[in-house]
Parts: structure tokens; sequence; C-alpha cells
């Protein structure tokens, strides 16, 4: 279900709730995933998507599921697309009743 409020981005989640309590720079933490500085930078400043790559990375650093961290990514995909006003979405009509 989408709601009014923007889902927050899985990076901002990764970034407040792993590298910050943990006392991680970015550069470690890079190092952890391996991944590039800069890849991870983007990510945590909600410059780029997560990957189902980056997921599988995040989960095993984290003890976590992949699909939860891909989960956060398509309810703010979604949300995306929903506020967008594109004149050919609006005009789609049901095919099933």
């Amino acid at each position: 279900m989408l709601t009014e409020r923007k889902p927050t981005h899985p990076g901002e989640v990764f970034r407040e709730d792993v590298i910050k309590p943990l006392k991680l720079t970015v550069t470690d933490a890079a190092k952890y995933l391996g991944v590039t500085r800069k890849t991870l930078s983007e990510f945590l400043n909600c410059k780029s998507s997560l990957s189902p790559e980056m997921a599988i990375r995040i989960s095993k650093a984290t003890n976590t599921t992949p699909e939860s961290w891909l989960y956060m990514q398509a309810k703010l995909d979604l949300w995306k697309a929903s506020k967008k006003k594109l004149s050919v979405i609006q005009f789609v009509k049901p095919i099933a009743v």
C-alpha cells in the first residue's frame, strides 16, 4: 500500500542504523562490503538505488535478508512512480474486473 509519506531510502537506513552506531567510516564500511568508497557514499547519500548485489552484500554483513533491503527500495521506487503525473499512466484502463 502506498502512502503519502515518502519511504526512507535504504541507504539512509544503513547509514543511521548500522554505520553510525558502529562508528565506521565510509571507507571502512566499503572495505567490509567489498565495494568502492564512491559506490557506498552514493548509496548512503541516497544518490543511487540499492542493487540486488548490494542488498546481498549488506545482508551478509548485517545478518539480515536481502529481501528486506530490496523491499525498502521497491517501496521507494513505487512511491516515486506513483507521484509522477505521466499522461500515459493516467489513461490506463483496467483489463480485468
